[in-house]
C-alpha cells in the first residue's frame, strides 16, 4: 500500500510539474500547435524512443540475473572508496541544516524523476520537426543507463548510509515508505556511479545546448539537478566519487549522443534523398 500511495504521489507531481514547465518554458500556443501534429512528431521519435522503452525493460527483465551474477563475482569497491574520500558525506551531514531534509527528499524522490520527464516532453512540444534535441536526450539517456547497468553488474558498492555509523540514512528513517519504492527499480549496491546525477546532468547539458531555443527551461534544469545531485549524498545513498563520475558519465554520454544522432540522422537523410531521385530519362528526352 506504501509503495502504490508513493508512486502515486511521486507520478501526480511529476505531472504538475511537466504541464507547468511546458506552459512557462514551451507556452500555451506551441503546446497547442504540437497537438496538430503530434503523429508526425511520434513518428520523427520512435526508433529513438522504441530503443530506450526496449533498454529499459531488458535493464527491469534482467535484474535478478544481473544481481546475482554480481553477487558470484563479488568485486566489492566499497572500502576503497571510502578510502579515497574518508568522511566527505559524514561532513556534509554534519553542515547541513535538518530543516532542509523535506526539501532534498522531495528532490530526490520528484526532482530527478521531473528533470527525466519534463525535458523530453519540453523538446516534444518545442517548434522544429526535426526534434533534435529530443533525439540527442534519448540517446544520452541510454547511454547513462548501458554504462550504469554493465558498473553495477561488475561492481558491488555500498553507500555511506550502509558502511558508516557516521552516516544517517536520513530520508528512509524519517520517511521510511520512500524506501519502498527505490528498492523497487534498484538494488542497495547500485551505487557507483551514480546514475541520479549522471542522468541530471545529461539532462542539463542538452538543456545548455538548447538554451538558445529554450531559454526559459536551462535554468529550471539547472537548479533541480543541482538539488539532485547535493540530495544523492546528504541523504546518505551516495559518495562524492559516485557523484563525481556520475557527472563525467552525463557529460561524456551528451557528448557522444551528440555524434550518434548527428550519424543516424546523416544516413536519414541520404536514405530520404535516395528514395527521392528524380528518375532516369528515357532515350531522346531532353
Amino acid at each position: 500500500m506504501a509503495l502504490l500511495e508513493v508512486t502515486a504521489a511521486t507520478g501526480l507531481s511529476v505531472m504538475a510539474g511537466t504541464a507547468v514547465t511546458a506552459l512557462l518554458c514551451v507556452g500555451p500556443r506551441q503546446v497547442s500547435r504540437a497537438m496538430t501534429d503530434v503523429d508526425e512528431r511520434i513518428r520523427g521519435v520512435a526508433p529513438y524512443l522504441g530503443a530506450a522503452v526496449a533498454l529499459l525493460a531488458v535493464k527491469q527483465l534482467t535484474q535478478g540475473y544481473r544481481l546475482r551474477f554480481s553477487r558470484a563475482l563479488g568485486w566489492n569497491i566499497t572500502d576503497e572508496l571510502y578510502a579515497l574520500e574518508g568522511g566527505f558525506v559524514a561532513g556534509l551531514q554534519d553542515v547541513t541544516p535538518e530543516a532542509t531534509l523535506e526539501f532534498f527528499t522531495v528532490s530526490y524522490m520528484v526532482g530527478f524523476a521531473f528533470l527525466l520527464v519534463a525535458g523530453p516532453i519540453t523538446y516534444f512540444l518545442s517548434a522544429g520537426r526535426r526534434q533534435r534535441h529530443l533525439k540527442e536526450l534519448l540517446v544520452a539517456y541510454m547511454l547513462n543507463y548501458a554504462v550504469g547497468t554493465v558498473c553495477y553488474t561488475l561492481f558491488i558498492s555500498y553507500g555511506p548510509r550502509n558502511h558508516l555509523e557516521t552516516v544517517s540514512g536520513l530520508m528512509y528513517r524519517v520517511y521510511p515508505q520512500t524506501q519502498d519504492l527505490t528498492a523497487a527499480v534498484a538494488s542497495n549496491t547500485n551505487v557507483f556511479p551514480s546514475l541520479h546525477t549522471s542522468l541530471s546532468v545529461a539532462v542539463v547539458a542538452v538543456a545548455w545546448r538548447s538554451r538558445r531555443t529554450h531559454p526559459r527551461w536551462t535554468p529550471v534544469a539547472a537548479a533541480v539537478a543541482v538539488a539532485v545531485v547535493f540530495s544523492t549524498m546528504y541523504l546518505g545513498i551516495h559518495w562524492l566519487t559516485d557523484v563525481v563520475a556520475g557527472a563525467a558519465l552525463g557529460v561524456g554520454s551528451v557528448f557522444a549522443a551528440v555524434r550518434i544522432v548527428d550519424r543516424a540522422e546523416s544516413r536519414s537523410l541520404t536514405a530520404r534523398d535516395d528514395t527521392h531521385e528524380e528518375p532516369a530519362g528515357r532515350a531522346g528526352d531532353d
